[in-house]
Formats: structure tokens, C-alpha cells, sequence
């Protein structure tokens, strides 16, 4: 793999703590600022809608601009927004740089993708996409323990310091290792915007909204349901977290490796076998052994829809692809908000802890029958498959 594909790992991994990592610091932040712990937890929500709206926005800002150049401004963006959280002397000030480091991230996985994928052979383009999502994998196992741990101990800036440090590590290695690659003539925004007439590419989104739905629905609420169904202790959810962490890391890699080999078949299979782990989570969260397997593979199977969802979305942008695949990024996001919600839902309607996992089987589901519907479109005559894109 390239030297400029670690680069791009760096930095995901420096998105993805600073995204994660500060569920594990609610408490100390909200002591600090004199908050609820709901109010704190509004920085998880405020950083999820600043990816949705970002991913789009500042792609679109930037569709004539050298994608190198997008990433190194997308870099300068997420570290001037870690640093005004590591200074913040107030809650609005800490939301105000949730935000701004937010607004890179979805852009930036997002351009990241189609860098990723121009750095290799074809037959290779979704596993060097499962390269630059290691970091995200690899934040998620050692990150996020690691920046709770240091925040824990020596209070929750010095952990917005770190992630500033490691965005600047990643900003030099863009600039020094990634190639300057030639502007793609797309039609600028406008091209950009024009894939969204195909109702494939919709049909992308929505299977990545509704796929990741279905993993947020259950991951939301692992915490409780280890302690209160499954029997562990508090202590034990942070070393459950990084099985499961284990898992995304194998699963990112495999599914990487299946959808260059047949992309739809391994979508299918990866989308099909998160329902089933989801269903039999609702049995094995009694058992705690069982359900510490069940944790691994729920990681593994949910992070390997990751690339072939991304690729998916690519292909059917193909000749613009950078705004397409920032709007998958999007989905993805929209789809943990969705997931978290509808899982929330279920257990305060009474229906208990396990409740979350029917509902991400559902979702799951979902995902998988609207897949396998733009799958069948791809086998229809061309000329019936221009008559339904969209005008």
C-alpha cells in the first residue's frame, strides 16, 4: 500500500477519538462547566449534526479546488476546532469547536475515499478505502480508552491537546506524503450535484443510512445492557468496548478485501450477517461469555459493510464522486442518530434493554432489502434504467 494511504490513517485515527472519546469525559466536563450530564452529552449531538451538514457543504466549497488542497484545509479545519475545545473556557465555547472539527470530518473521509481509491489499481480501490478507515477502527480500540484514560487523570483538555497534536502529525504527512493529484474537470458544482439525478445514488444513501442504523441502534446502549442483563461490572464495558473495537478493526480489513473481490454479493452477505449476529445478541446478552463472542462479531460484521457501502457509492457517482461520497458520510452519521433514537425509543416503551438489537435487525433488514432492490436495477436494460433515474 501507498506511504500516502498511512497518512490518511493518521488522521481518520485522530477524527475518529476526537469524535468518540468524549462520551468517556461527559462527567468531568460537566463538572467543569457546571452542567447536566444530558446538557454535556449535547457535544455528542452537536458534532454529529456538524458532519452532516459539513460533509456536503465543504465539499461542494471546494469541487475546483486540487483534492489535496481540500484535505490539507480540511486538516487546518479539524485542528483549529480541537484547539478551541482544548482552550474553551466556557460550554458554548467547547460546542462552538465540537463544531468546527466536526465540519472536516465527514468532507474529509468523504474526499479521502476517492484519494484513497486513486492511489492504487482498480481491483484494489476498496481495500485501500479500508486502509483509511483503519484509523477510525484503530481509534475506536486504542484511542478512545487511551484519550479517556488521559483525561481522566489529567483532566479532560489534555485530551483535546493530544488530538490536536496527532491532527498536526497528520496534516504534515498529507502534505509530504500524499501525491498532488490533477484536477478532476466534473463540471465543479454543478457536476458534482448532477449524480444526484441517478436514483442508485439515493438508493447508496439510504442503504448506508439505514445499515448503520442498525448497528448505532444496539451499540448505543452495549453499556447497559452488559451490566444490567448480561451481569458486568461497570469496569468490565471499557475492555467490551475494545473487543468490539478488535472486531470493527478485522472487520474494516475483510470487508475491504471482499468488495474489491465482488462488491454486491459481499454487501449482501455483510448486511445480511449483521441482522442475524443483531438477533442472536437479543439471547446471548444473558450469557456473559456468549456474550462477549457476540460483541466481537457484532464489530466485525458491522464495520465490514464499511467499505463496501463507500465503494458503492462511489461507483454509482463515478466521474464525481468526491460529493457523493461526503453524503455518505452523512448517511452514516444520520444513521447512528437514527439508530440511537429508535433504540431509545424501544426501551422506554417498556420493551427492555435487548429491545435495541430486534430493532438493528430490523434495521439491518431494511438496508438489505433495499440493496438487493438496487442490485436488480443494475441488471435491467440500460435503457430501462435511464427511463427511472431521476429528473
Amino acid at each position: 500500500m501507498p506511504a500516502a494511504l498511512l497518512a490518511l490513517a493518521i488522521s481518520a485515527f485522530g477524527i475518529g477519538t476526537t469524535e468518540f472519546v468524549i462520551m468517556g469525559l461527559l462527567p468531568e466536563v460537566a463538572t467543569d462547566f457546571g452542567v447536566t450530564i444530558p446538557a454535556a452529552g449535547l457535544l455528542i449531538s452537536g458534532y454529529a449534526l456538524g458532519v452532516v451538514v459539513g460533509a456536503p457543504l465543504l465539499t461542494a466549497l471546494g469541487s475546483r479546488l486540487p483534492r489535496k488542497t481540500i484535505l490539507v484545509a480540511l486538516m487546518g479545519l479539524f485542528i483549529v476546532g480541537n484547539l478551541v475545545s482544548a482552550v474553551a473556557g466556557s460550554y458554548g465555547l467547547l460546542m462552538t469547536g465540537r463544531i468546527v472539527a466536526a465540519l472536516s470530518h465527514g468532507a474529509f473521509f468523504g474526499v479521502g475515499s476517492v484519494v484513497a481509491a486513486g492511489l492504487v489499481a482498480p481491483e484494489r480501490k476498496a481495500s485501500a478505502i479500508a486502509m483509511m478507515f483503519t484509523g477510525l477502527t484503530v481509534a475506536n480500540v486504542l484511542g478512545v480508552p487511551m484519550g479517556t484514560a488521559l483525561g481522566q487523570q489529567l483532566g479532560w483538555r489534555s485530551t483535546f491537546w493530544a488530538v490536536t497534536v496527532l491532527g498536526v502529525i497528520g496534516l504534515v504527512g498529507i502534505i509530504t506524503l500524499v501525491p498532488r493529484q490533477p484536477v478532476v474537470d466534473n463540471g465543479g458544482l454543478r457536476g458534482e450535484l448532477a449524480v444526484f439525478r441517478d436514483r442508485q445514488v439515493w438508493l447508496a444513501l439510504v442503504t448506508t443510512a439505514l445499515g448503520f442504523a442498525g448497528v448505532f441502534a444496539s451499540f448505543t446502549y452495549i453499556a447497559p445492557m452488559m451490566t444490567e442483563v448480561a451481569g458486568f461490572s461497570p469496569g468490565a464495558v471499557t475492555w467490551l468496548l475494545v473487543l468490539f473495537g478488535a472486531g470493527l478493526f478485522a472487520g474494516n480489513l475483510l470487508g475491504g478485501r471482499a468488495a474489491d473481490r465482488s462488491l454486491m454479493p459481499s454487501l449482501y452477505a455483510f448486511l445480511t450477517a449483521l441482522a442475524v449476529v443483531l438477533v442472536v445478541f437479543v439471547f446471548t446478552a444473558h450469557s456473559q461469555v456468549l456474550a462477549a463472542v457476540t460483541i466481537a462479531a457484532f464489530g466485525a460484521v458491522g464495520f465490514a459493510t464499511v467499505p463496501p457501502l463507500q465503494m458503492r457509492v462511489m461507483r454509482k457517482a463515478e466521474g464525481a464522486p468526491a460529493l457523493a461520497s461526503a453524503a455518505n458520510i452523512a448517511a452514516f452519521n444520520l444513521g447512528n442518530a437514527l439508530g440511537a433514537w429508535l433504540g431509545g425509543a424501544a426501551i422506554e416503551g417498556g420493551l427492555g434493554l435487548t429491545a435495541p438489537s430486534w430493532i438493528g435487525a430490523l434495521l439491518a433488514a431494511s438496508g438489505l432489502a433495499v440493496a438487493l432492490y438496487s442490485g436488480a436495477l443494475d441488471r435491467r436494460p440500460a435503457h430501462e434504467t435511464k427511463q427511472g433515474a431521476l429528473v
